[in-house]
């Protein structure tokens, strides 16, 4: 998505990336996630030369969900040492001690793009439990409609 960083859209942001890891079972990734997207925009807020507009992408490739932030100025970020009092210059350090791997891919007169990593849970982590009903497993309904209709009553009726 493209958009300008300022601090409302930021807020905008955080919630579209922690929908869409919903959507896709991540939602063990969901902080992480949201805080990296939001030092990221921040950054660019706060540093980005000539204009604040960029653009995040959300990739899930296998095992890897990664977070890129390109902008249209060609300065390099640097982590900075800052202790741990400090209310600022902190983002690239955040995004390096949640993520799995972070990085800066520079483009030259176009900018460049900052990105993390995070490691995917497996499956079992990242999908809660079925919930069961009872000690029986559940048996799927084949035929029509009508046929699950009355099975249900019937169900229903001796129960």
């Amino acid at each position: 998505m493209e958009l300008q960083a300022l601090p409302s859209r930021i807020g905008q942001v955080r919630r579209i990336v922690s929908a869409q890891l919903r959507y896709w079972h991540l939602d063990p990734l969901i902080d992480e996630a949201a805080l990296g997207v939001t030092e990221l925009l921040t950054n660019v807020h706060r540093h980005a030369e000539p204009d604040k507009m960029c653009t995040v992408v959300i990739e899930l490739l296998l095992d890897r969900l990664t977070i890129s932030v390109h902008d249209h100025d060609p300065t390099l970020p640097a982590v900075r040492d800052a202790d741990a009092v400090a209310t600022n210059g902190r983002g690239l350090a955040l995004i390096a001690a949640v993520s799995e791997s972070w990085g800066v891919r520079p483009l030259g007169e176009s900018g460049k793009t900052v990105w993390f990593t995070l490691a995917v849970p497996s499956p079992a982590v990242a999908l809660p439990p079925y919930p069961l009903y009872g000690s029986e497993p559940a048996t799927p309904f084949t035929g029509s409609r009508a046929s699950r209709t009355a099975r249900g009553r019937a169900t229903a009726a001796a129960g």
